[in-house]
């Protein structure tokens, strides 16, 4: 018995050196790696942000979102309405795993990478009762994913709506 504890014991740890070497290995890397938060979004040419229709986003499931601040990327689910985009984020509050909706919150800042393309934005976590429904229905549709009622959406989903920012130079 203490063999098979000891192996089992053996393997725990062998798991959990290889997924802080992936871990590591994400932060250094040009965007995210599958579920692994990446570093910086360096590559892929820079387009304006300013007065664009969203639509042509409109029918792929994810994008890469970095913050400014950390300057940490990961990603993210979207959704078009309206040729506005908008990124909806689960569960905000469980901040052991999510600590980037809180700090788009303190600083919006951020860039967006979509098919190879970036996007200076900054997103702006939204009130708006016809966005958030909007939002949600798209979510239900896209993902088949419930999105939580009305009433308790401001704990279990945050919506934050995509908007133009001037690219640092």
């Amino acid at each position: 018995m203490k063999k098979v504890l000891r192996g089992l014991g053996s393997i725990v740890l062998v798991l959990i050196a290889l997924l802080m070497v992936v871990a590591v290995y994400a932060r250094m890397h040009d965007g995210p790696v599958r579920a692994f938060a990446g570093g910086t979004l360096d590559s892929g040419p820079w387009n304006d942000s300013h007065g664009i229709d969203w639509s042509f986003a409109a029918d792929l499931p994810t994008l890469e979102l970095q913050l400014l601040e950390p300057p940490r990327s990961r990603t993210v689910w979207m959704i078009h309405h309206d040729g506005k985009l908008f990124i909806p984020c689960g569960i905000p509050n469980f901040t052991l795993w999510k600590k980037w909706p809180h700090e788009a919150v303190a600083n919006g800042e951020a860039v967006i990478r979509i098919e190879g393309r970036r996007y200076a934005v900054k997103l702006v976590k939204t009130d708006d009762r016809d966005e958030i429904s909007a939002v949600r229905a798209g979510l239900a549709e896209k993902y088949d994913a419930a999105a939580p009622g009305a009433e308790e959406a401001g704990d279990l989903l945050w919506i934050f709506r995509v908007e133009p920012r001037q690219a640092d130079a």
